[in-house]
């Protein structure tokens, strides 16, 4: 449709200076170069830098890069834990206009070969915990330049890995003066890969303007908030969509980074929170999990964590409630995917909240937040119609902004965008007219039963309440009448002792009647994807055959 406005024809006077990522480590180094940066080396030890060291070593990274001799816009694979050596490849890579790809090393070593190589990686930098990883793959990729993030000294005789190099050598060879090269925001910045849960992962190409709006937001009071009197540590590994952007974000304000290496359980997660006074930090319900298990073995309390934010999968009312009235700790939903680079909406009350009932505003912050400037959602039916924002009609989400994607790498042909240009995010959802979110399931995941649908998120949640629970999933199973109804899947904790008719009673009330599960099925794990959610799709596989009482 025609515009009925001219176009603008003047000019505004201001400096036009590129939104590139090399201006935040520039900044932080800046006016916040004395602050900390703590990790947990997987050599073992406590290591301590700041961002003004981190600076000077991402130059020598750049500086180290052009001496390999690299194609324009090289793609850099990583596959390495929360560390300041990854810190450094992530403003290195980037600054120098090449783009850094963060490879999950959960994968199984043929999914990142075929990773690696869709990607065109040249180079790939690893920690030594995924030496033999990167022996397996090595061998079958095209790949030519392999670094070791360690110091030479760490490095064994004969790896088998053609040209390999320590980090510590390679940066020590390069020089830390750099002006840092300036290019058009819209570069491509940073890649990774979707989970490819069905097919082969795809590709997220994120440009330096969107890392840098999408930091920018995040950091906003009613995001995530930081600042540099906050001390975070981002469970959420580096290689989960950039750690949800938190290495960004922090450098921009100058937060304290804590990283936990590679030791994610509970007790050493508990160890850093306490011993380096962590105010804040971020991971999936499955490591929130871990910790809580821990404090409660052991009589603990967190002294100053005040907030985290929990994402990935929803987090369940009563782990919420514990942290909250146990631990004294502010749990904030927050939702997103690879594709939004990751934040879509982030929950906090809003002004008039604020007055309502503690179990009201409970309410409110079990949604998954609202969209915050940058990012706007909609609701649409089947046929593509957009859905009104009663808080109650429920349609596929769908998602449009600077940091949402418009193509998959390789595949610019693609058509993921609606008409208006909205993303359509696989979430099923509610929107209320405050922007809320409320994601009653994924659309592979959710259960119609009778022509009516199942949220299986609620049904876990019900039975995460229980004590006896360490997880729980609800999966749709075949029925000759109803064409299929609930199965609860359910991990007991150690020692716990729960009956199906126990957990099947606490829906009374809960839900509707006809929503309740028709059985509860034990097991000894749940199958957990390289993102740490739950692969359903493996558990209707394990179940295909199975047979509902009658």
């Amino acid at each position: 449709m025609t515009s009925p406005f001219p176009s603008p024809s003047l000019r505004g006077l201001m400096q036009d200076h590129p939104l590139l990522i090399s201006s935040l480590i520039e900044h932080a180094a800046r006016y916040h170069g004395d602050t900390e940066i703590v990790s947990r080396r997987t050599e073992g030890d406590i290591h301590r830098t700041d961002y003004a060291q981190v600076h000077a070593r991402a130059k020598r990274v750049a500086n180290a890069l052009a001496g390999l001799s690299l194609s324009p816009s090289a793609r850099v694979g990583t596959l390495a834990w929360n560390g300041y050596r990854h810190l450094e490849l992530y403003y290195g890579v980037s600054g120098a206009g090449h783009v850094l790809h963060t490879l999950n090393p959960r994968l199984h070593a043929d999914q990142l070969q075929w990773i690696i190589d869709h990607a065109d990686d040249e180079v790939l930098c690893f920690d030594m915990t995924f030496l033999g990883l990167v022996q397996q793959v090595a061998p079958k990729v095209r790949c030519k330049h392999f670094i070791a993030l360690c110091d030479e000294n760490a490095l064994p005789a004969d790896t088998g890995i053609p040209r390999l190099m320590s980090y510590e050598r390679w940066i020590a060879d390069a020089s830390p003066d750099l002006e840092w090269p300036v290019f058009d925001e819209n570069a491509a910045s940073s890649l990774c890969y979707t989970s490819g849960t069905t097919g082969n992962p795809k590709g997220v190409l994120f440009s330096h303007r969107s890392t840098v709006l999408h930091a920018m937001a995040a950091a906003m009071p009613d995001v995530m908030n930081v600042s540099a009197r906050d001390t975070v540590l981002p469970v959420v590994p580096m290689f989960h969509v950039n750690a949800w952007g938190l290495p960004y974000t922090c450098t921009i304000v100058g937060a304290r980074l804590v990283f936990p290496g590679g030791q994610l359980d509970g007790k050493s997660v508990y160890e850093l929170f306490e011993s380096e006074g962590v105010t804040f930090s971020a991971g999936v319900p499955t490591v929130w999990q871990m910790l809580l298990a821990h404090l409660d073995a052991n009589g603990l309390k967190l002294t100053t964590m005040r907030r985290t934010v929990i994402g990935g999968s929803a987090c369940p009312p009563a782990m919420m409630d514990r942290f909250r009235d146990i631990y004294g700790v502010t749990v904030n939903h927050a939702w997103g995917m690879t594709e939004l680079s990751p934040l879509g909406s982030y929950g906090v009350l809003k002004a008039k909240h604020l007055a309502l009932s503690p179990e009201a505003q409970r309410s409110v912050l079990l949604k998954q937040g609202r969209p915050q400037y940058g990012i706007q959602l909609k609701t649409s039916g089947d046929a593509g119609e957009t859905l009104p924002t009663d808080g109650t009609t429920v349609g596929n989400l769908m998602a449009r902004g600077p940091w949402v994607l418009q193509h998959y790498f390789k595949a610019e042909d693609d058509t993921v965008l609606d008409a208006e240009g909205f993303f359509g995010t696989g979430d099923v959802a509610s929107l209320d007219a405050d922007g809320f979110v409320h994601i009653t399931d994924r659309t592979k995941d959710v259960i119609k039963s009778g022509g009516e649908w199942i949220s299986t998120i609620d049904i876990e949640n019900v039975a995460m309440a229980h004590q006896a629970v360490a997880m729980a999933a609800c999966i749709g199973v075949p029925h000759p009448k109803w064409d299929e109804r609930p199965l609860l899947v359910v991990v007991k904790k150690p020692n716990a002792v729960v009956t199906a008719a126990e957990l099947l009673a606490l829906y009374a009330g809960k839900v509707a009647k006809w929503q309740v599960p028709d059985d509860v099925q034990f097991v000894d794990a749940i199958p957990l994807g390289a993102t740490g959610k739950m692969q359903k799709m493996k558990l209707r596989e394990t179940f295909k055959d199975y047979l509902l009482p009658s």
